[in-house]
């Protein structure tokens, strides 16, 4: 009986940025940062290292570009883009349960995992992160604090402050599925953490 070998397919210019990214999120979140290698994302899309170096010049650039696509595919999805009259409460709810779910999914816990465990080595990459994401998540909380208060249903002492706490929650949750279960600790609930941390940060905001 003949085997039917069939042609992979052609990789087209609008295509290959997309599917270099894909590998290289798999290539990182297997590797780490320090171990990943360019030629070994370029076999995952089936092309080669020359052909990869057309659209990313290296591995840095690489790690950079997936980082931004979190800011750019993922934060419009966590928030509406302007809050008009909408009650704070439901919003920052809303936000910490998306943010929850899409930071501590498989293809996005590796990031702080591998900043966590790899930024000491590669301070500019941390930084990159730092100057993006994380500023960018805290930025956002600290508006939607600031919405509440305006409205009369929040009260803050220090919306800056309370918004790093509301980041530390979710970043746990990503580290913890992250790092912590696959070496054996109790896998954690994501719906009910990120419904219990919503609330617990939701009730200690609520005026009166």
């Amino acid at each position: 009986m003949s085997v039917i070998i069939l042609p992979m397919p052609r990789i087209t210019p609008t295509d290959r940025r997309a599917r270099i990214l894909d590998a290289a999120r798999e290539e990182f979140s297997e590797r780490g940062f320090a171990a990943a290698r360019l030629e070994d994302v370029a076999r995952r899309v089936g092309i080669s290292r020359a052909a990869l170096y057309l659209t990313f010049d290296s591995k840095d650039a690489l790690f950079r570009a997936l980082v931004s696509e979190v800011i750019t595919e993922v934060m419009p999805t966590l928030l509406p883009g302007d809050y008009g009259n909408l009650p704070a409460a439901a919003l920052l709810r809303g936000f910490i349960k998306n943010a929850m779910a899409r930071i501590a999914s498989p293809d996005m816990a590796f990031l702080p995992r591998l900043i966590v465990g790899e930024g000491r080595n590669f301070p500019e990459l941390a930084r990159f992160y730092h100057e993006t994401t994380m500023i960018c998540v805290l930025g956002a909380v600290e508006r939607l604090i600031f919405h509440g208060m305006a409205r009369g249903e929040f009260s803050c002492a220090d919306p800056r402050m309370t918004a790093r706490s509301v980041a530390g929650g979710i970043i746990l949750a990503a580290l913890w599925q992250g790092v912590f279960e696959p070496v054996g600790a109790e896998p954690l609930d994501m719906e009910w953490m990120a419904e219990s941390h919503a609330e617990l940060v939701v009730l200690g905001l609520r005026k009166g």
